[in-house]
């Protein structure tokens, strides 16, 4: 008996899910299951524990899909499905963006998993920075690939201070707790739901600069395969991938147990709490639906600001034969 139609009774997220792998698996019971590598967005934080959701509640076996998670490494991840070493991610649109522009890269985005962008500057409340003018004369730490680092000019620009005027020092994932803890840099650069981690490490409140105040059309990650990939298999994970979404969203503290359960050392209650601030941005049902017009106005801002070189159209980033 299959168990993929009836697994969400309550929820409005969850309402318009849950019959699009029934026809497909009765099809390929017979077949043996794709093996599949999936890299999460980058490590393992609560924001990606929708891929374990999605993992231990069978969501991919119903689609007749064996997985294997691995830790991603921010958007140097669409190398590794461009180049046929993995065959999903989740990355960031803007920055795989400029990847494929700069590398030219056959990929597909297939879904979206953030409908607005996640990329933020943070700062410890008490150093008093509140709004993007503030920024100006400061140091912000932050990865050198990171995409909050590749679109601050852009947000500088849209946010109207002069991104001359702050000063960028690299840093680790690791260190930057340390690094706004303890003074060295007034800022650094993180994701929005990174806040319930940030603050637990340094046991003071933080204040937030979401890039998608003033960038409202970037969207933030995206689930990415090769321009190769088969489609009926993108359709398939497309939709156990997006069922994990809908249930971690709606089961926060749940999903925080199963990703705490996979990768020791995981605060569930942080990755929970991640969760919680993750669901805006997700926005509403159909959950992972692209708009190419909206597709274009993003491609058109990062043109604007001379992020990424002419010529690039949503035709070329979207696979529409796997769209719902």
């Amino acid at each position: 008996m299959r168990r993929f139609a009836c697994r969400f009774t309550t929820a409005i997220l969850l309402a318009a899910a849950l019959t699009g792998c029934a026809n497909d698996a009765d099809q390929s019971a017979d077949r043996p299951p794709d093996q599949v590598v999936y890299l999460t967005s980058f490590g393992n934080f609560g924001r990606d524990a929708y891929a374990w959701v999605a993992l231990a509640k069978g969501f991919f076996a119903d689609c007749n899909i064996n997985v294997e998670i691995r830790a991603g490494t921010g958007t140097d991840g669409i190398k590794l499905v461009a180049t046929g070493k993995a065959h999903f991610v989740a990355s960031d649109f803007s920055g795989t963006l400029m990847q494929v522009s700069q590398n030219k890269l056959d990929v597909r985005a297939v879904a979206l998993i953030h409908q607005r962008s996640l990329a933020a500057i943070m700062a410890l409340q008490s150093d008093g920075i509140r709004r993007p003018k503030d920024l100006e004369g400061a140091t912000i730490a932050d990865l050198p690939s990171s995409v909050v680092r590749m679109l601050f000019p852009t947000y500088a620009t849209a946010a109207g201070i002069n991104p001359k005027k702050v000063r960028f020092i690299n840093a680790t994932p690791q260190t930057l707790p340390s690094l706004l803890g303890t003074g060295t840099t007034d800022a650094i650069g993180q994701f929005v739901v990174g806040k319930p981690t940030i603050e637990a490490a340094t046991k003071q409140p933080v204040a937030l600069l979401p890039y998608s105040d003033h960038l409202i059309d970037l969207p933030g990650n995206a689930l990415w395969a090769a321009g190769t990939t088969n489609p009926d298999l993108i359709r398939r994970f497309r939709h156990a991938l997006l069922d994990g979404l809908r249930y971690a969203l709606a089961h926060p503290d749940e999903a925080g147990q199963i990703l705490a359960k996979n990768i020791p050392g995981t605060n569930p209650t942080t990755a929970a709490a991640e969760l919680e601030l993750m669901r805006p941005y997700v926005g509403n049902e159909p959950i992972g639906a692209i708009d190419p017009p909206r597709i274009a106005r993003a491609i058109a801002l990062l043109q604007s600001a001379g992020a990424i070189p002419p010529g690039t159209t949503p035709e070329q980033l979207i696979d529409e034969r796997t769209q719902p």
